[in-house]
């Protein structure tokens, strides 16, 4: 359904690719800070070695996430 077959007074609209993936990767990182706080595992540093460049790119992209988001937050919450 698309902005000019939608019902009146519901919004939609579409994500795009790299929307999508910095919502994983947001998923990623919160549910990681979550094992850290609750059991002090960080799945990322088991799945990847503590400090590797591998882990860094995750964590780097996570951050990066968070600062795409939150430019596309007012975005998403402006009315069509």
């Amino acid at each position: 359904m698309d902005r000019t077959t939608a019902a009146p007074g519901v919004r939609t609209h579409s994500t795009s690719i790299v929307g999508t993936i910095a919502m994983i990767l947001l998923i990623v990182g919160g549910l990681n800070w979550g094992l850290v706080g609750l059991f002090n595992f960080d799945l990322v540093a088991a799945l990847f070695g503590a400090g590797t460049v591998l882990a860094r790119a995750v964590y780097i992209l996570v951050g990066l996430s968070a600062l795409y988001a939150i430019f596309l937050t007012p975005r998403l919450s402006r009315a069509p």
